[in-house]
């Protein structure tokens, strides 16, 4: 993500805000732990506290920073399997794909939903108390007529930047 954060600052594109040095070094350490208080911040960062709030204030308006969000250990919830679900919707049903991906993300179990480019048009990302959970989920909620087909990738793990 931070590599990513780095590249779109060097990019000089139209209708795109533009980072500086400092805005970059916000953003990289706001990925990595986005409760840093604001004089930490301004200390990792070289600038002023002031300068630091500032900054933030201008990249949360701009639309940059969408929000903060809380870091949740599923599995201390109890909810021990995590997996991706890919799916295909029939041709005939492509204009119901966003509606079915806001009907998905709106299911207890659903963490995510991406609407994807390529040979898959969802992928939704799962989390339950077990594979019996999981299977009863996908039998549930991914018997669509729209839908044509479901691909279901257990995750053992996630890496992250800067763990």
């Amino acid at each position: 993500m931070i590599n990513a954060i780095e590249r779109a600052a060097a990019a000089a594109r139209p209708n795109h805000v533009r980072l500086d040095d400092v805005d970059t070094a916000i953003l990289r350490e706001l990925v990595r732990d986005a409760r840093i208080p604001n004089n930490a911040l301004a200390e990792k960062v070289g600038i002023a506290p002031s300068t630091a709030l500032a900054r933030m204030r201008a990249l949360r308006e701009s639309g940059v920073i969408k929000g903060f969000h809380a870091d949740i250990d599923l599995e201390l919830l109890g909810l021990e399997i995590s997996a991706m679900v890919s799916i295909l919707v029939h041709s005939h049903a492509r204009s119901r794909m966003t509606e079915i991906a806001e009907h998905l993300s709106g299911l207890d179990s659903v963490q995510r939903v991406f609407l994807m480019g390529g040979d898959r048009d969802l992928l939704v990302h799962v989390s339950c108390e077990s594979p019996t959970r999981l299977r009863d989920f996908v039998s549930a909620h991914l018997n669509d007529p729209a839908i044509a087909n479901t691909q279901t990738n257990l995750i053992f793990s996630e890496l992250r930047h800067g763990d």
